[in-house]
């Protein structure tokens, strides 16, 4: 390696970006248990990798491609295809009740974004996850899922229209009298 680039140690590398990743592949995947697993699939990845990372990226950069093949791969096994539900189909999803605890509230509100979130098809939901959650730049984002920064700016917009439509038409939201703020499922018109 010449002098001019700078030299990483898997140690080093792992210590700064195994809970980002890990951050990132549980709301990606949407489970705790397979995020880690996914995790140290990713560090072991960078590792076998490292001597060969020519730096035109940054490392975080390079890290998160490698969790978001991870995550697809993950995701392509026959076993684990998650079901991509059609937005009219949404709408059939299990009705679940508003609970008086705050902490119930927000889970409930975090399960119903999640449910969107993985009905969108991988390409939206990477971007989205990348650029909106774990706040990376476009071009960090574009370089992250192969693409162009437009195409991720189009994807990000793509992603937010259809979690926005899907959660307008399964969810009503309002202010509490406490001020903070709630959903509650709509119900569904029987035909």
């Amino acid at each position: 390696m010449d002098s001019s680039r700078q030299q990483f140690s898997i140690e080093d590398v792992a210590q700064e970006l195994a809970q980002p990743l890990l951050r990132y592949l549980e709301r990606y995947v949407g489970d705790r248990e397979v995020a880690e697993d996914l995790q140290q699939e990713t560090l072991i990845r960078m590792a076998r990798g490292l001597s060969s990372f020519t730096g035109q990226s940054t490392i975080k950069t390079w890290a998160f491609s490698i969790a978001t093949r991870v995550a697809a791969d993950y995701f392509r096994h026959p076993d684990r295809r998650t079901c991509i539900v059609n937005l009219d189909e949404a709408t059939e999803l299990e009705d679940s009740r508003p609970a008086i605890d705050d902490q119930l509230v927000f889970e409930e509100m975090s399960v119903c974004v999640r449910r969107v979130i993985d009905s969108l098809p991988e390409t939206y939901r990477s971007a989205l996850i990348l650029y909106d959650l774990e706040s990376l730049t476009a071009e960090q984002t574009a370089e992250i899922c192969e693409c162009s920064i437009a195409l991720i700016k189009i994807r990000v917009h793509r992603a937010r229209l259809r979690l926005k439509e899907a959660l307008i038409e399964q969810c009503e939201f309002y202010r509490g009298s406490d001020g903070v703020f709630r959903c509650d499922r709509k119900a569904m018109a029987i035909l």
